[in-house]
């Protein structure tokens, strides 16, 4: 890899002596300072995998409770393996990414039926298991096994370019990573790289003052503000809560689906003027912000299903519908 030009008093990451001090101060910083999360609290490969699978793609704050009841309702790879999908989809309900949850599903029963209930203990093996990536599969062998296997994810590969000073391609971004891992503590360096992307080297101003490596940064902030966001697409949807006889109609998307295949929602109807709505409030997915309204009526406005009230909140419902008949006092 090409050497970067180094500021003033900047240490050097490509020397093994550079290599070795980074490593220290970020265990000595992450020893202190890591965030108490449930996941760390052991390291049974189990906990570790649901959780990996859980934040892909989701903050950490919007994890932890669902996480807590992920694993109150599926204490164990054989309760996840015998469980119905549709019942771990309900326990997945309004954590989004819903194909992580099939994911997860379908390779507990795989350790479980082929694997005979053993958990892969490689990166190599962690592999083979449906939903796992090079990123998961690394991170789980890392934190339950010890292995000696680097980590990238998006925390981890801002840090890297700000360390270096440069645009990193994904390839140099990974042997950088390897390069840089304490072969010691392979786990712990793991989620010291993420922790420090998630809680100081931040996205758009990132806390220089308080990194432990700063000594060994290229960039120490300059440059990180990043070009403005595209501005969120503004759309109005609008659905029907029917309520009758202690019964909720509800639809079932298709198994065939795009989006959700198999989830429950609530019907969607036409708008019928601004002020025909008896529920408001918005909803967010990816760079579209939802103005969402609810029209109550006891008579339907389309077919569907009816379900008791006392079933809905163990259906696999999408968010949206969840958060609609939470608000309603319904779930």
């Amino acid at each position: 890899m090409t050497a970067s030009r180094r500021l003033p008093f900047q240490q050097d990451l490509e020397a093994p002596a550079g290599q070795h001090a980074f490593r220290q101060r970020l265990l000595s910083w992450y020893d202190r300072n890591r965030r108490d999360l449930p996941w760390r609290n052991r390291r049974d490969p189990y906990r570790v995998w649901v959780s990996e699978i859980m934040l892909q793609q989701t903050r950490v704050a919007a994890v932890l409770g669902y996480y807590a009841r992920f694993l109150r309702r599926f204490p164990t790879l054989e309760k996840l393996a015998a469980a119905r999908e549709a019942s771990v989809l309900a326990a997945w309900s309004g954590l989004g990414y819903y194909r992580r949850a099939r994911m997860l599903h379908a390779a507990a029963r795989k350790i479980v039926h082929e694997l005979e209930g053993v958990f892969p203990a490689t990166s190599r093996d962690l592999l083979a298991l449906p939903g796992v990536g090079r990123y998961t599969a690394a991170a789980i062998a890392s934190i339950a096994f010890n292995e000696p296997a680097a980590v990238v994810d998006g925390n981890v590969e801002r840090v890297m370019q700000r360390l270096f000073g440069r645009s990193l391609s994904q390839r140099e971004v990974w042997v950088a990573a390897e390069d840089l891992l304490s072969r010691n503590r392979p786990g712990d360096f793991n989620q010291a790289m993420m922790e420090l992307g998630a809680t100081v080297c931040v996205p758009m101003e990132p806390l220089c003052a308080a990194c432990p490596v700063v000594r060994f940064c290229s960039t120490r902030g300059r440059g990180s503000r990043n070009p403005k966001a595209k501005s969120q697409r503004k759309r109005e949807i609008c659905y029907a809560l029917s309520c009758q006889n202690g019964e909720v109609l509800l639809l079932k998307r298709p198994k065939d689906a795009a989006l959700m295949p198999g989830m429950w929602e609530l019907p969607e109807i036409e708008a019928r003027g601004p002020r025909s709505s008896d529920l408001q409030l918005r909803h967010s997915i990816t760079i579209t912000d939802y103005r969402v309204r609810v029209t109550r009526t006891e008579t339907p406005l389309v077919s569907g299903q009816w379900v008791p009230a006392t079933r809905v909140s163990k259906l696999p419902l999408t968010g949206l519908a969840r958060k609609i008949l939470r608000a309603a006092e319904i779930i």
